[in-house]
């Protein structure tokens, strides 16, 4: 038995398996270059009462390394009317995975309303649109329960004497 296992034959083998395994692996593999460059992961309104802020925004997971210089753009639709809040971050790099942008403070948010959001990625010369996406996102309340002045004031939530507090 022995005799008959000759280096060429080991060869020949290892070669008939491999190649099936090699050729499968390439076919179904997934071309990064087909990849969206960002993955919203989630997002939506935050509502902090006690500072009498209203600001709304979203996490995106990196799907493909973004060259260091990009631009990220998310244009948030300004619940009380007006042009949108464009919010910009220059980012790239290997090491980055995730990124969240968020809206400036906003008043007029309705309850059961979608509000549009425009994902752009530039490259870093502002010139070239790499990729875009829209959102929308929802709340379920309106930004009635946020009172016009904040309840608490500092780092330790201390009262708001304008407040009576």
């Amino acid at each position: 038995m022995l005799e008959r296992l000759t280096p060429a034959r080991l060869l020949a083998a290892a070669c008939a398996l491999l190649v099936p395994l090699f050729v499968l692996g390439w076919l179904t593999r997934e071309d990064p270059a087909e990849k969206p460059w960002l993955q919203v992961m989630g997002g939506g309104f935050i509502f902090n009462y006690r500072v009498a802020d209203v600001y709304y925004g979203f996490t995106a997971a990196v799907m493909r390394p973004l060259p260091t210089g990009t631009i990220v753009e998310a244009a948030f639709e300004d619940p009380a009317g007006g042009p949108p809040h464009v919010v910009r971050q220059r980012v790239g790099g290997a090491e980055m995975t995730r990124l969240a942008l968020r809206s400036p403070p906003v008043r007029g948010v309705e309850a059961g309303r979608d509000y549009a959001v425009s994902l752009r990625v530039l490259d870093r010369e502002d010139e070239h649109l790499l990729w875009s996406r829209d959102l929308a996102f929802r709340s379920n309340i309106s930004d009635t329960v946020v009172p016009d002045v904040p309840l608490t004031i500092g780092p330790g939530y201390a009262r708001n004497p304008a407040t009576g507090g």
